[in-house]
């Protein structure tokens, strides 16, 4: 009777996991429209801009402070200083130091960031609702009166010599220097690491001038987001950032990136892999063909789904983890592949990769293939304006690149208007393989074999 039953239950779940494998999944939600929530923008006397969006019932709110400076405004010896003044900034003030603003922002129930990207510093924190006037007053004292101890300046400028050394011997931070050394020249965008020569020069003293000269009201926004009180936020904003001086106006240098038809081998030699970079300059966020041109990345090879992932990853197994990107800086946005390749793979991978590309700009995509891009994306959309931080994360991309509110309300309707006749009028246009920087960072010797290789292949033919 039990190898009867046993028989009979095996049948059973082999009859149902055949069912299973035939039963066609459903399809997926459709994202539904984004809609902002009602903000208040406040202008004051000194230059600040305030902004505030009530979101949530969970009593905590995010708080940060962007303030509209940072690398791009270093000089040509002053690479990572403002990396530096953002570290030394985060050790307190005159009157509280490190541990004590440490200790004091966790009995708010949160804790203090502090971020320098190439065109802003960001002082941020997420803390129980009921402290948010006690943040604002926090941040205002710390951007007013920062102490810059000149006793922590060593141990900062070799945390930052340790970085310099770990980044310079990563072949993916080889290959970006490179790449966009290419793309900027001489502009501070084409301009990745310092020497150690550059960080060894650098003082207390020109940090507080970097400081003096960049930081400021007039550039500065402050975005609070989240569960408040919304007389004791304002009171607490009039108390104490009204206060701060006002500084220099906003004023990012003209940057523009050129489109460079090169190659460019790193060598490592004996690397088991090569990290493979190619892109060129294309259309910025305010461009009416931007959201067709993030459609467009997203099929092509910015989504786990998407084509050249497809090829070179699943089809052909010549990498793990290839992507594309739309790389956003105030005035320049450059398109670029990137993938670890297995070595004796490189030529061969750039190949497929110029395959997909040229491909997309000639032949028009399905429909079906395009929608599920589409939904994937305007799925993301919805999910990174979920949390108070990606909502001011949207609202400071709006303010960096002078977009309406309407981009945001209508981003995912347009995500879904686009047509794929547009997309491959989009990758026609503005995705050029010929036109693309291309950058190899692993052994030379292997790399050039392989172009003699392909070379002696095309002649054959």
């Amino acid at each position: 009777m039990k190898k009867i039953f046993c028989l009979t239950a095996i049948s059973s779940l082999i009859a149902f996991t055949s069912m299973a494998q035939k039963e066609t999944p459903p399809e997926g939600g459709v994202a539904k429209d984004f809609k902002l929530s009602a903000k208040q923008t406040q202008k004051y006397a000194n230059g600040l801009q305030s902004t505030l969006v009530h979101y949530g019932t969970v009593p905590k709110v995010t708080i940060s402070l962007v303030i509209k400076t940072g690398n791009i405004h270093e000089t040509t010896n002053q690479i990572w200083l403002a990396d530096l003044t953002g570290r030394l900034l985060r050790e307190g003030t005159a009157k509280m130091n490190f541990a004590e603003l440490s200790k004091k922002v966790a009995m708010m129930g949160g804790s203090l960031n502090i971020t320098v990207g190439l065109t802003q510093t960001t002082i941020a924190g997420a803390v129980l609702s009921e402290f948010a006037p006690d943040f604002i007053q926090l941040i205002s004292d710390l951007v007013s009166n920062a102490a810059f101890p000149a006793s922590e300046v060593d141990r900062l400028k070799a945390d930052l010599k340790r970085r310099l050394a770990v980044q310079k011997s990563v072949p993916q931070s080889l290959a970006q220097e490179k790449f966009f050394a290419a793309m900027y020249g001489d502009q501070r965008y084409g301009k990745t690491f310092p020497t150690e020569d550059m960080i060894n020069s650098y003082s207390a003293e020109s940090v507080k001038d970097f400081y003096n000269q960049n930081f400021g009201a007039k550039r500065s926004v402050l975005y609070v987001v989240g569960s408040f009180d919304e007389g004791a936020v304002k009171k607490a904003i009039a108390a104490s950032l009204t206060k701060w001086k006002e500084g220099p106006d906003v004023n990012y240098p003209k940057i523009e990136a050129q489109p460079v038809s090169d190659t460019m081998v790193i060598d490592r030699k004996g690397a088991p892999q090569t990290t493979v970079m190619i892109g060129l300059p294309v259309l910025t966020p305010d461009n009416k063909d931007y959201i067709p041109m993030v459609v467009t990345n997203s099929l092509l090879g910015g989504s786990f789904g998407s084509r050249i992932t497809s090829n070179i990853r699943e089809d052909k197994g010549y990498t793990y983890s290839p992507f594309s990107t739309l790389n956003n800086r105030k005035g320049s946005s450059i398109w670029y592949e990137q993938a670890d390749v297995t070595s004796e793979h490189t030529v061969e991978s750039l190949l497929e990769i110029e395959k997909e590309i040229k491909k997309l700009g000639a032949l028009v995509p399905s429909k079906e293939e395009l929608q599920g891009i589409q939904n994937y994306e305007a799925g993301i959309f919805v999910l990174q304006n979920s949390s108070p931080g990606g909502i001011i994360g949207q609202l400071n991309f709006l303010d960096l690149y002078g977009l309406p509110d309407s981009y945001l309300d209508n981003y995912v309707k347009n995500i879904h208007a686009v047509t794929p006749a547009k997309v491959t009028e989009v990758a026609n246009n503005y995705i050029q393989y010929d036109k693309m920087a291309k950058v190899m960072v692993g052994d030379k010797e292997k790399i050039q074999q392989q172009i003699k290789t392909q070379k002696e292949k095309q002649k054959a033919f």
